[in-house]
């Protein structure tokens, strides 16, 4: 059996975990911990016209090389659905997220976003998540995406002042916040982890059960850990801001993700057609997702 690679996803648990010794309590010894780089731009992957076509999904279809790793739901689900890895079906987590604009910006509410260039990441969290809270708001024609890398470049992009508004989530919300960045309308959503299909799913239940201890120190005082952030902050921003101020994070909550919210996202995906027919997977919920024994 080979080594256990685990994609840290910009968040804190992994960390704990490794502190505590709580892999190896739980008798997952042969593993690494790779940092999934949300922030390190692919220049081959640059359409000029439109920003970047290569988004979370993508990264799917090509083979992530991780035993374990996490998306947001809408696309493990599809990718899943597509035969890409089988969707961990024991437990889910929820990060914060947001649409934000700069400081002396005129936009104070959502309804002011119609027809306004929202930075998000291409068939990534960002990407679903505005969609889905816009049309609270405007009708679909009004809601306007531009797809501007991944998240630390979106980052950049409202620093430089190149977004009027972006869609961020988890420790780059956080940033954000922090240099006086406005939220306009919340979009915290649904993250699921994917596991490589070849997975040993005993090894994965040991790596959750990890995890599950892990949240429950966050749970009680995350400040005692809010410093590995560190580990995950792009070092250009490590001079813009202090992660001591910083929240915990992307939540992990160990509930089943239930067929009822398999098959209700999979056909909100489809509606409104973010996929390409030929992308869009068949695959059931018995044959995505990894059940509870």
């Amino acid at each position: 059996m080979g080594t256990f690679v685990i994609h840290t996803h910009g968040r804190l648990q992994e960390w704990v975990a490794e502190e505590k010794g709580y892999y190896a309590a739980e008798g997952l010894t042969d593993y690494v911990l790779k940092k999934n780089d949300l922030g390190k731009p692919d220049p081959a992957k640059v359409m000029t016209a439109e920003g970047k076509k290569h988004g979370a999904y993508e990264s799917y279809e090509e083979g992530r090389d991780a035993t374990v790793s996490c998306a947001c739901h809408w696309t493990v689900n599809m990718a899943a659905s597509a035969d890409h890895g089988t969707l961990w079906g024991e437990c889910y987590s929820i990060s914060p997220g947001a649409i934000m604009v700069p400081p002396e910006s005129t936009i104070t509410k959502p309804e002011q976003l119609a027809g306004v260039e929202v930075y998000v990441g291409y068939h990534s969290g960002s990407h679903y998540a505005t969609i889905q809270s816009l049309e609270e708001y405007l009708p679909g024609d009004q809601i306007k995406l531009r797809f501007g890398g991944l998240p630390d470049e979106r980052v950049d992009a409202m620093i430089s002042r190149e977004a009027k508004a972006a869609n961020v989530f988890g420790m780059q919300r956080y940033i954000l916040e922090q240099l006086g960045f406005r939220v306009i309308t919340d979009t915290t959503f649904m993250i699921a982890g994917m596991v490589a299909k070849d997975a040993n799913l005993d090894d994965v239940r040991k790596y959750y059960a990890a995890l599950r201890r892990a949240q429950a120190d966050i749970d009680v005082r995350h400040q005692r850990y809010v410093h590995y952030y560190q580990n995950e902050l792009a070092d250009r921003f490590k001079g813009l801001v202090d992660v001591k101020r910083f929240g915990p994070g992307e939540r992990l909550v160990f509930e089943p993700y239930s067929k009822t919210m398999y098959e209700e996202t999979h056909l909100w995906v489809e509606e409104r057609g973010i996929f390409d027919g030929d992308k869009v997977g068949a695959g059931a919920f018995e044959e995505a997702v990894a059940l509870a024994r």
